[in-house]
């Protein structure tokens, strides 16, 4: 049996995607709608209260594409807590028109492959990466991914040694972009459909695809890599949400 490699763990994290019913938003008064627009705009406050607290922390972006309108990415140090902030807000007025389209449950994970992580010492670059204060960049790139499992090109039957020479070529290609795309990893073995959730932030939308174009190359994802759905999307600030939900 190859060996399992050792995990820290950080905050754990929903992303929630959702479609907006514009049909039945339409169909509102101008007061319900604002009604609705301040219950959301009353969540993103409480929100960044529990960000300046560092207690937490979230990301709203609108969504491109066909697979959703906009998504909501929130951390939170327990599972309870993510799952108290999704329950309250589908009871919103707000929610009511909104349709789920995707939703992905992780946990920040930093593993044992990188050597800085051996020692599991909790160092303040650790410990910001566990816990992070998401950036509030243009632009958002997410998907989940898993490593293969199938025939000679099962991840989970090589040596940890050769796993770790792999993994720290994969992580060199990760830091050419450091300053041009903010990376999160959260694992999600045991939570959702996937292994892991990659969420990267970035101010020059390119950067998503030169990065990860560069990294199909490298063996970790050449050969072992599976990825799903990709969502890219733009920054959603508070201000901008009343414009965003304008008829």
């Amino acid at each position: 049996m190859s060996e399992a490699a050792i995990t820290l763990e950080g905050w754990y994290c929903l992303h929630d995607f959702r479609t907006m019913d514009w049909a039945a938003w339409k169909t509102l008064t101008s007061d319900q709608r604002e009604y609705a627009i301040n219950e959301f705009l009353t969540f993103l406050e409480k929100w960044e209260n529990v960000e300046a607290n560092q207690t937490g922390s979230h990301a709203l972006y609108s969504i491109m594409g066909q697979k959703a309108d906009f998504m909501m990415m929130l951390l939170r140090p327990t599972m309870e807590e993510l799952n108290e902030i999704e329950n309250a807000f589908n009871k919103t007025a707000f929610a009511q028109y909104t349709i789920k389209a995707y939703s992905y449950v992780s946990v920040v994970e930093l593993s044992t492959y990188n050597p800085q992580n051996e020692s599991g010492e909790m160092d303040p670059m650790i410990k910001a990466r566990l816990f992070p204060e998401l950036p509030k960049w243009k632009h958002v790139c997410f998907y989940p991914m898993d490593k293969r499992r199938d025939g000679d090109d099962n991840w989970y039957m090589l040596p940890m040694e050769e796993r770790k020479k792999m993994m720290y070529s994969h992580g060199m290609i990760g830091r050419g972009y450091a300053g041009k795309v903010k990376q999160i990893i959260t694992g999600s073995v045991g939570f959702d459909d996937w292994e892991w959730g990659v969420t990267l932030f970035s101010n020059d939308m390119l950067q998503f695809k030169k990065l990860v174009y560069e990294m199909r190359f490298d063996e970790v994802s050449a050969r072992y890599g599976e990825f799903g759905s990709f969502y890219v999307g733009n920054i959603l600030k508070k201000e901008a949400v009343p414009a965003f939900l304008q008829i």
